[in-house]
């Protein structure tokens, strides 16, 4: 399943985006295919793949999603659906901070349960996107709320996320944990199974984030 945008994304062709866009405005939210997967994800959201497989840089991502949003993209991608993810949560989950602002800046709903009924203030936490967790807040994330499958909040995703992660998703979960604190965030509120954020962490090997949640 081939998509007449899909070449000029992966090249990062501004200007072939812009002329294809204007020629048919309908593109800017016509589903996009993942590589030889027929499953279809809102152009927003595709831009924001290629950041995460170092297609391009997430300014180049940014740059684009400007270019869709120009010509009538829906910020918040397909009709809202619990439990699939928004392009803002896609930003969130794939490391494409500048998007993510962009789209917050846009008007993004920023309450929508995604992927696992995590908003995008959970995934911004568990893959450790600090400026993305601040400006979240700044916009009055809702910073105890319960995801649906897990029933955890975003400080206690921020901790598994940088615990069980892995290595390419340990950024900056520290800031992110020391920012929810300071707004505000309950550490005492366990998940599904009982277990509180600091039941996670080693006292030894964890240290840094053991002092912000101990």
């Amino acid at each position: 399943m081939d998509h007449p945008l899909k070449k000029f994304i992966r090249t990062v062709d501004i200007e072939g985006l812009r002329r294809a866009l204007s020629e048919n405005s309908s593109l800017a939210n016509r589903g996009i295919p993942l590589d030889d997967y027929e499953t279809l994800a809102h152009p927003l959201h595709r831009i924001c793949d290629g950041v995460f497989n170092g297609e391009y840089s997430d300014e180049q991502a940014a740059e684009m999603a400007r270019l869709f949003l120009a010509n009538g993209a829906k910020v918040d991608g397909d009709p809202l659906r619990e439990l699939k993810d928004t392009p803002l949560i896609a930003a969130a989950s794939l490391q494409s901070d500048a998007v993510a602002l962009l789209l917050i800046e846009h008007g993004a709903n920023i309450f929508h349960p995604g992927c696992h009924g995590g908003t995008a203030l959970h995934w911004a936490a568990w893959c450790g996107r600090d400026k993305v967790v601040k400006r979240l807040l700044e916009a009055k994330a809702e910073i105890n709320r319960l995801c649906v499958q897990f029933k955890s909040t975003p400080l206690f995703w921020g901790v598994h996320g940088y615990k069980s992660g892995g290595e390419k998703n340990r950024n900056n979960q520290v800031e992110c944990v020391r920012l929810l604190l300071e707004a505000g965030a309950d550490k005492s509120i366990p998940n599904f199974e009982g277990y509180k954020p600091i039941e996670l962490l080693e006292a030894q090997a964890d240290i840094e984030i053991v002092n912000l949640v101990k």
